[in-house]
């Protein structure tokens, strides 16, 4: 299937023939729909916390970190901004100069003004055009203006990651998502000794920009907050690469070279295996809010983090009650009823084993990364969110799905879901005696998927790796947590900065 320039080609990439093989015939194969049971809905699959729960949940985070607990805060941020724009781009591609009233880029247009980067802008269209925006508008030049903010020429933020875009407005400077995720890991991720540890992942090309950027974020931030911060940076490894193909299922050639694209989020799994923390948060570059909206935000992550600890305090109790050999009937059947109840695990082998061979199946299902992930209430759109899945060893758990993932005829299930997912996450991703478990090896490689895409006006197809949130976390056990709507912001389009939330 290979040639010989082709093999070069993947062992450059880090990427063994038998990988590219497996990957061609999945193009053939297809992904298996995933089986489902349920919609996780409250108190199936998802637990509400008391006021008085929150409350304890918080004091066992500050216990923890007080007790020089380890944490991360890991962002995924090497997506370019191209997306928030695209109205924009379809505007100056457009014969008109007059935006369709009530249109996105006659909303951006009419509020110009009140964009944390409108400063940047009046000097971008002065330097391009020798005039003022003022005298832009009044003349009706309107691809100009917009064109000034997502060119190359101009401010680029049509190229430029999410990261490195003015987001929020202060009285004496504005703020960069990246700045932001800064001062969101002062207020809930700060070590006892002071440390604020971050890391993002970013595209090779941007990587200059996020370091330029870093150079002048991290004094101010230690300035203003009186912490350290430790700010990693890591790039999509290329052995997570995957082979494009053409609809016949024969591998893609781009001038008579295999196509390699990257493989998704999902590919971040490894990057999120070499952080040495026993604790990380993951969240989304665009989900922040300026300082004086964090309240939610601080309170709700400190909650879900406290959980993460309380019910990691249960399993290393019964992980090292099974090492010991410690434990009767009763307290067996206790564990079982906490993975029930707490963990949300169903399997036919909590019924039929029991005795030794009872704790050797518990402490397999134990002993394996944990997450808590928080869940915000469906407020109308259907799509991915918490289910409850079969495993592929029969069992069944808490899933994170995306709508792809889920077979036409669950489609109903999907629309009634009670709550989506935000990807607000905290992981504990070491073992009990703080050995880092290897994270690609819980991965279930059976839950990408396949999409159709071109290149150069070619048709192909793609594929994705387990996502980072669903496939490559399925083999965790996991936890769904009820979290606010007011803790989730993200920016999607440039109009959402519009937003009450994101505005002085």
């Amino acid at each position: 299937m290979f040639r010989q320039k082709d093999i070069a080609l993947l062992e450059q990439r880090g990427i063994s023939v038998e990988q590219a093989t497996r990957q061609m015939e999945r193009f053939v194969t297809g992904f298996p729909w995933l089986e489902i049971e349920k919609a996780a809905r409250p108190g199936e699959g998802i637990t509400v916390l008391t006021p008085e729960q929150e409350d304890q949940a918080i004091a066992r985070w500050h216990d923890y970190l007080a007790n020089a607990g380890e944490v991360f805060k890991f962002v995924p941020a090497s997506g370019a901004a191209s997306r928030m724009f695209k109205a924009l781009f379809e505007f100056i591609d457009s014969d008109s100069d007059t935006p369709a009233p009530g249109s996105p880029v006659s909303q951006v247009l009419d509020h110009i003004d009140e964009f944390a980067f409108v400063d940047d802008l009046r000097q971008a269209v002065m330097n391009i055009y020798g005039d003022t925006l003022e005298a832009l508008r009044a003349k009706g030049r309107n691809r100009d203006i917009i064109a000034a903010v997502i060119k190359p020429e101009g401010l680029n933020y049509g190229a430029l990651p999410k990261a490195l875009l003015k987001f929020h407005i202060y009285p004496d400077s504005s703020r960069t998502p990246l700045e932001e995720q800064l001062a969101e890991g002062a207020q809930t991720a700060a070590a006892s000794d002071g440390v604020v540890k971050l890391h993002f992942t970013v595209s090779a090309n941007h990587r200059k920009l996020f370091e330029q950027k870093l150079a002048e974020a991290i004094p101010a931030a230690e300035a203003r907050t009186g912490l350290k911060f430790n700010v990693s940076l890591s790039e999509q490894k290329p052995s997570t690469d995957t082979i494009a193909a053409n609809p016949d299922n024969t591998p893609f050639l781009e001038d008579d070279n295999l196509l390699l694209r990257p493989g998704g989020h999902g590919a971040l799994i490894e990057n999120l295996n070499d952080i040495d923390s026993a604790v990380v948060f993951i969240k989304n570059i665009d989900n922040v809010v300026p300082d004086w909206q964090r309240d939610p935000t601080v309170r709700y992550k400190k909650v879900i983090g406290g959980w993460l600890i309380t019910v990691h305090d249960r399993i290393e109790a019964y992980l090292r009650a099974l090492e010991a050999g410690d434990y009767t009937p009763e307290s067996l059947g206790e564990m079982v009823s906490f993975m029930r109840t707490v963990l949300c695990i169903e399997s036919a082998e909590m019924n039929s084993l029991e005795g030794a061979d009872l704790a050797a199946w518990i402490k397999t299902k134990l002993d394996r990364p944990l997450r808590v992930c928080g869940m915000v209430r469906n407020e109308g759109e259907p799509g991915g969110g918490p289910y409850i899945a079969r495993n592929p060893d029969g069992s069944f758990s808490p899933q994170v799905l995306e709508s792809n993932q889920i077979r036409p005829e669950y489609k109903d299930m999907m629309a009634k879901a009670t709550h989506f997912n935000p990807v607000d996450l905290v992981c504990y991703i070491k073992d009990i005696n703080g050995k880092k478990y290897d994270l690609p090896a819980h991965v279930d490689p059976a839950t990408g998927f396949i999409s159709s895409k071109s290149s150069h006006g070619k048709e192909l197809k793609a594929m994705e790796l387990p996502g980072l949130w669903n496939g490559a976390m399925s083999d965790w056990n996991t936890v769904f947590v009820e979290v606010p709507l007011s803790t989730f912001n993200p920016v999607k389009t440039v109009n959402d900065l519009l937003r009450p939330v994101h505005r002085p």
